[in-house]
């Protein structure tokens, strides 16, 4: 299909395909409005302004949990970024969006409405599964009676699924992701340094020395607001220091996993153990989160090479591939009784 797109509007950042150019945007999932609904910035000049702005500037994210918070600014922002950023000409377009999986049918319609209550009109509307494009994403070939288990973790949520046959047999949206680890690292710092972190900072933390096991030596040095004089200081954090925060995060995900697997019918099981769990989305780079993974589950883990963009990717081979352009659906229509 010529002038089509794929969007994955993920919490952190929203993700573009564009079949024209065969080319992947990808910006910050935020947005600054000024007097209540007018749009300042968005996309990663809006992060910037993320724990920095005045009063005036609100920044904001438009997607919480994997489902759309500010249906408006979501819209506002993704068409500028559709035809400012991606270079896209909508009217008659072909359009794949990825959802999450285990949404109410409302905020799955919301994805769909982005586009069909717009004043542009595009040719067609299709909806993914998201973990169907994320293992499509990752090169496998979903349409086989094998067994497949995706972990897609994410900024906000955690997708949890196995796929046979081009299905989902069983499929657990947590909410959990790395925006929690985050949270969990501001508090920990609070809590042990008396040291009051942004969430900014303590993403860096995790990005540069977080790890999901013991015995990383590595340091980074931040600045935070002393609780006790109420002056900013600088401190040398450990990353033994980051993973006493984010670890009780972890064993958590990790339970939630076991749990799934024990729900597994016997032969998608032999599949997976087979294969090996294929992990995906940008919360999957902290480091040594496989191992993490393989000690509780006694399974191989397999981690994207291009983790960031998994789902975009899926997208692509939706929109460009005929054997999988079944997993591009519509909705069907309300009927009002």
């Amino acid at each position: 299909m010529s002038n089509s797109y794929g969007i994955d509007m993920g919490t952190a950042n929203l993700k573009i395909y564009n079949n024209n150019n065969d080319d992947v945007t990808s910006i910050k999932n935020t947005i600054a409005i000024v007097d209540k609904n007018e749009m300042y910035a968005y996309g990663d000049e809006a992060y910037a302004m993320y724990e920095k702005a005045p009063e005036m500037i609100q920044v904001s994210f438009p997607i919480v949990s994997g489902v759309i918070a500010d249906f408006d600014n979501m819209q506002t922002m993704l068409f500028s970024a559709l035809e400012e950023k991606a270079g896209a000409k909508l009217k008659g377009a072909d359009v794949v969006l990825a959802v999450p999986t285990g949404i109410t049918e409302v905020e799955q319609r919301a994805f769909y409405e982005i586009f069909s209550k717009s004043k542009v009109k595009t040719h067609s509307i299709a909806l993914c599964e998201k973990p169907l494009a994320t293992a499509l994403g990752m090169g496998l070939d979903i349409t086989q009676p094998t067994g497949i288990m995706v972990v897609d973790f994410g900024a906000d949520t955690t997708e949890i699924s196995v796929i046979s046959l081009g299905g989902l047999v069983i499929t657990e949206l947590l909410p959990f992701g790395g925006n929690q680890l985050d949270e969990a690292i501001v508090t920990h710092m609070k809590r042990k340094f008396n040291l009051v972190i942004g969430m900014k900072t303590a993403c860096q933390l995790k990005e540069q020395i977080g790890s999901a096991m013991p015995g990383k030596t590595d340091t980074y040095t931040v600045v935070g607001r002393d609780v006790v004089s109420g002056l900013p200081i600088e401190m040398e954090i450990s990353a033994k220091t980051v993973y006493e925060g984010i670890k009780s995060n972890l064993e958590s995900l990790c339970n939630s996993i076991k749990m799934l697997l024990e729900k597994v019918p016997p032969e998608l099981a032999k599949d997976v153990v087979h294969s090996g769990i294929y992990l995906s989305g940008g919360s999957s780079k902290i480091d040594s989160l496989d191992v993490l993974f393989k000690e509780v589950t006694n399974i191989d883990v397999n981690i994207a090479d291009n983790a960031d963009n998994t789902v975009v990717l899926g997208l692509k081979k939706v929109l460009t591939d005929s054997k999988y352009s079944k997993f591009g659906h519509g909705m069907k229509p309300r009927i009002f009784k």
